[in-house]
């Protein structure tokens, strides 16, 4: 990272900003052709989780390259100046790489719907066989991460 002064390194923090974010963006690569796409997520033990209808854009993507790249942001506010040059913004982001795998084991996909409705709402559910059955589950493993603040 360029400006050190901005980087977060403390894992602790770094998680902290996480469970604040609602949205998971998260980046692909196919035939040297970017594709990001917003998702609801769950993190826990250094891992991202979303789901996924069973077919799509996303999908066919990480089955041929699962080599992905994340990215959380929170804008808090516009810190202006006399000169517009030298406005800044006031936020926190969090940037990270690593690998996604499909969950096909029926308990961690489970385990895995639990940690992404965790997120959202503190409480875990019951699920239908069939409604495990049809949905994608993936993991993704974090290789890398760092966080950076301004403002």
């Amino acid at each position: 990272m360029r400006r050190k002064d901005k980087e977060i390194t403390d894992k602790k923090e770094i998680e902290s900003i996480i469970n604040k974010f609602d949205v998971c963006r998260i980046a692909l690569s196919e035939k040297n052709s970017p594709y990001i796409v917003p998702v609801c997520f769950g993190y826990a033990d250094n891992c991202l989780y979303f789901h996924s209808a069973q077919d799509g854009k996303k999908i066919d993507i990480i089955k041929k390259n699962n080599n992905v790249c994340f990215e959380f942001d929170i804008y808090d506010k516009l810190i202006k100046s006399e000169a517009p040059c030298d406005w800044d913004v006031k936020y926190y982001s969090v940037i990270g790489i690593g690998k996604a795998f499909f969950i096909d084991d029926f308990e961690e996909k489970i385990k895995a719907l639990n940690i992404i409705t965790g997120h959202y709402s503190g409480d875990s559910f019951v699920y239908q066989k069939n409604s495990i059955d049809n949905v994608t589950v993936i993991k993704v493993e974090i290789e890398k991460i760092t966080g950076k603040k301004s403002g």
